[in-house]
């Protein structure tokens, strides 16, 4: 039953998704990474209903890319956006640790985060659009389930920059060994994902293990660039690592899709 429980926290944390509210036991804590990557499946399928919507309605490929690009921020209300900002934020000011880490505290928004977003959601709204009118667009779908797996393990594996935080609470009460199985099994679901609806490119194979490999490249930079500026991670990195993921592959989605299958 505490299973059940960690998958309500998981998706009332990270999504606005109405769900039942329940105390955050800490027997209960233990498995909330284990369903983070269910809101990545949400995303998908919501990327998934809009994309027939759009075909029903006959709309443009760039109306049908520009909403594409905030479908995830508007199902998880944008969690990981608000970290991604206060990253940015503390990385531009190339100060040392701890005024980086007192940034991330802060609950204001700096005109570097300001403008990293701006360049952000341009970016990913260009290349959506670009996927819509190739109609690739539900190719982003496993992106988002696997890029959750990645995060998950990075929550339960990585060192945390500090013993309070959002980061902290779930890296302390997570079941480890159950996170580990759990992640991994999600990650092989999310390429098989891949590798399927990739077949339309005429190389499901090739399509999945570079997304893979794209969000691979990105989880284990994020390893060494949290631990070198922070000194571990720390819950807006994670909405920060997560936002990367994102962005990077979407740009190997439209990459691989300018190729003729």
């Amino acid at each position: 039953m505490n299973g059940f429980y960690s998958l309500l926290i998981a998706v009332s944390m990270y999504s606005k998704v109405p769900v039942p509210s329940v105390n955050w036991s800490r027997e209960r804590m233990g498995y909330v990474m284990c369903w983070f990557p269910v809101v990545g499946v949400i995303c998908g399928i919501a990327l998934f209903v809009w994309v027939k919507v759009g075909n029903i309605l006959h709309l443009s490929s760039e109306m049908t890319g520009i909403v594409a690009s905030i479908v995830p921020i508007l199902v998880t209300g944008g969690i990981h956006m608000d970290g991604f900002l206060d990253t940015c934020d503390a990385l531009s000011s190339y100060g040392e640790r701890e005024k980086k880490l007192e940034i991330l505290k802060d609950p204001h928004v700096g005109a570097f985060g300001v403008i990293a977003c701006g360049l952000y959601l341009l970016i990913c709204a260009g290349v959506m659009c670009e996927l819509a009118g190739r109609g690739r667009l539900l190719l982003a779908a496993p992106a988002f389930v696997m890029e959750r797996a990645f995060s998950g393990l990075s929550v339960v594996f990585f060192p945390c920059a500090k013993n309070s935080g959002l980061a902290a609470t779930f890296s302390d009460g997570a079941k480890r060994k159950a996170a580990a199985v759990c992640l991994t099994m999600w990650l092989t679901a999310s390429f098989l994902m891949a590798f399927w609806v990739g077949r339309e490119t005429g190389n499901g194979l090739a399509f999945a293990v570079g997304l893979l490999a794209v969000q691979g490249a990105v989880f284990f930079w994020y390893r060494y660039k949290s631990r070198k500026e922070f000194g571990g991670i720390t819950g807006d990195l994670a909405g920060w690592f997560l936002q990367l993921c994102e962005g990077a592959s979407l740009w190997w989605i439209l990459a691989f899709s300018c190729f003729p299958g």
